[in-house]
C-alpha cells in the first residue's frame, strides 16, 4: 500500500509540474513578438559610472587629463570639481565644462572624448535566467538580439530559448516574445531583432 501512496504522490506532482508549466507556456504565448526593427537612428551615447573621459582643452595642456567617472556619476578635473557627468552626452559635457573653467580661463575650447564604455545603469542590456553567462551589457548603436547572445556565449542545455522575453524599460516595461533556440541553436536569422536601451533578456528554464 505505501508503494502504491508513494507512486500516486509522484504521480500527482508530476501532473502539477507539467501543468504548470503548460500555464507558463500558455501565459507566454499571449505575449507579442519583439518587433524586427527597434533601434534608433538618433541614439546618443550617454555616459555613466566607470567610464574612462579624455578631456582636452585646447591650447590649455596643463588642464588637459584622463578622469573616470565616479560611481557617484561625477568627475573631477583641474579647476573643475564634482562636476555631474552622468546622463550627459560627450558635447552637453564639454560645454559644462567649458562653463567652469570661463571663471578661471578665457574662452577655453574643451573636446570630451569616452575612452571606455559602460554607460549609465539605465541604459545597459542586462541578460539574466538560462544564458551561458549571464551579465550586464553596455547598450551599442544597432545592437542586435544576436549580438547580445554572442556577448554572453548563447544559451545553456536547460533553456526554454523559444520561451525567451525582452522587458523593455523605454516601453513602460513592455514584454516581448522572443524566440532564442530558434536563432541560436537552428540559425533562424529571422529571430534575430532590434535591442533597446535598457531591454532585460529574460532567458527561462525548460521543464522538461
Amino acid at each position: 500500500m505505501s508503494i502504491i501512496r508513494s507512486t500516486a504522490k509522484i504521480g500527482v506532482k508530476w501532473m502539477t509540474t507539467a501543468l504548470v508549466a503548460l500555464a507558463l507556456v500558455a501565459c507566454s504565448s499571449t505575449r507579442p513578438p519583439a518587433p524586427a526593427a527597434g533601434s534608433s537612428t538618433d541614439y546618443n551615447y550617454k555616459i555613466g559610472p566607470g567610464d574612462n573621459l579624455s578631456i582636452v582643452v585646447w591650447r590649455n595642456p596643463e588642464l588637459s587629463m584622463i578622469v573616470p567617472v565616479r560611481p557617484d556619476g561625477k568627475i573631477s578635473a583641474p579647476l573643475v570639481d564634482d562636476l555631474n557627468a552622468m546622463g550627459k552626452d560627450p558635447t552637453t559635457l564639454a560645454r559644462d565644462i567649458e562653463k567652469e573653467l570661463g571663471k578661471f580661463i578665457r574662452d577655453p575650447i574643451v573636446t570630451v572624448i569616452v575612452t571606455g564604455f559602460v554607460g549609465p545603469y539605465s541604459e545597459q542590456v542586462r541578460v539574466v535566467g538560462e544564458a551561458a553567462r549571464p551579465q550586464t551589457l553596455p547598450y551599442k548603436q544597432q545592437m542586435t538580439l544576436l549580438d547580445v547572445m554572442i556577448a554572453v556565449g548563447g544559451i545553456t542545455d536547460f533553456a526554454d530559448g523559444n520561451r525567451a522575453t525582452i522587458l523593455r524599460a523605454s516601453e513602460n516595461n513592455q514584454q516581448y516574445s522572443v524566440r532564442l533556440k530558434d536563432l541560436v541553436k537552428r540559425g533562424d536569422v529571422s529571430a534575430n531583432v532590434d535591442m533597446k536601451p535598457g531591454d532585460i533578456l529574460i532567458i527561462p528554464q525548460s521543464w522538461f
